[in-house]
């Protein structure tokens, strides 16, 4: 299903009134939005280098393939990743580790690390290297997996050598000091609000970002949950520690649901939303929302910069970071997770951000 001839066949099919295939194909992706019961198979047992092979995605809209601008994006360059190692994929989130976009530390949802460097050939990715895989590790140092319910790993928030991973299942924060051995560090549980802890178990904490220095709310952990709702129907967040700590909402429209964010350094948080519908399928949207009007017990909106759907190489895109070229374009990079499901692809894009 991953090659161009196969996805054309499968748009076809769903403009035709979803065939048998096409339905099965949807319901793959809908495990991104509908309660389902992971198997921690797949979770790494130690550490481990592994081969991890890329194949170009020239064009973000195969239909018109002359096209590059969406929205406020222009499209760089995409990969299709694959790996003989059985335990590669469920990529749920991404960090840089430096400010190039090169060296990267990824989360599995079935309690793994991915760490590695991006090649490129001029401003187009062309492949990973020194890729290596880790459990997740809790503060006995054992792998997270062997406790109930803890691999749905499904956030990563970084603040310097400190990294902050949200378990979905548990609604719980480890907290990872990279500087005491990288990914083979302890985790440690965070103090969360008693409200974080009640969100829906397959709808809970989503996305991580920390908030650095000079910017407003400086030293805060914004939590924001995938469809934890409340009393009006909007999504919950949580601003942990920093100046001022409490819950905040996020409007939803469009049934939308939150499955990543991330800071730009010009103050922007930038969310990363998805839908599913039997009728159009999976579908993605970044909306821009302004830091500063975050504060505890507002109800924040953005307008939404860029959309997508199964017309352009998209999947169940669940991560997204940012970083700045020596030129000073801003680059968001965006990750999905494949689900382990042969019907699905384990997608690494690149977008510059025009406006």
């Amino acid at each position: 299903m991953s090659t161009p001839s196969s996805r054309r066949s499968f748009l076809g099919f769903a403009a035709a009134g979803f065939s048998t295939l096409a339905l099965s194909r949807l319901a793959q992706a809908q495990a991104a939005t509908e309660p389902r019961e992971l198997q921690v198979e797949h979770a790494v047992a130690a550490p481990a280098s592994i081969e991890v092979n890329a194949r170009p995605i020239p064009d973000f809209e195969p239909r018109d393939r002359a096209r590059t601008r969406f929205g406020s994006l222009d499209y760089r360059s995409g990969l299709v990743l694959t790996s003989p190692y059985r335990g590669f994929g469920g990529l749920s989130g991404i960090r840089f580790l430096d400010g190039k976009g090169e060296r990267f530390v990824a989360i599995s949802d079935q309690g793994g690390w991915f760490t590695g460097t991006i090649r490129y050939s001029g401003r187009e990715m062309v492949g990973l290297t020194d890729v290596e895989a880790a459990p997740l590790l809790g503060a006995e140092g054992r792998p997270i997996t062997e406790k109930h319910l803890w691999w749905d790993s499904e956030s990563i928030a970084r603040d310097g050598n400190l990294v902050y991973v949200g378990l979905e299942r548990v609604n719980q924060i480890l907290r990872y000091d990279f500087a005491k051995g990288g990914t083979r560090a302890r985790g440690e549980v965070i103090a969360v609000p008693p409200a974080l802890r009640k969100l829906p178990s397959n709808k809970g904490i989503e996305a991580l970002v920390f908030i650095p220095k000079g910017q407003p709310l400086a030293g805060t952990l914004i939590a924001f949950s995938e469809r934890g709702l409340d009393a009006d129907g909007n999504l919950v967040a949580f601003l942990i520690g920093g100046p001022t700590p409490g819950q905040f909402s996020v409007r939803r429209t469009e049934k939308y649901d939150i499955s990543d964010a991330v800071l730009l350094p010009s103050g922007e948080l930038l969310i990363l939303e998805r839908k599913f519908s039997w009728f159009t399928g999976i579908n993605i949207r970044i909306r821009a929302i302004p830091l500063k009007g975050i504060a505890p017990g507002v109800l924040v909106d953005g307008p939404a910069l860029f959309a997508a759907d199964l017309g352009h190489e998209i999947d169940n895109m669940e991560g997204i970071d940012a970083h700045v070229t020596p030129d000073g374009e801003t680059v968001l990079t965006l990750v999905s997770d494949d689900n382990f499901s042969m019907l699905q692809r384990t997608l690494l894009l690149q977008f510059t951000l025009v406006e």
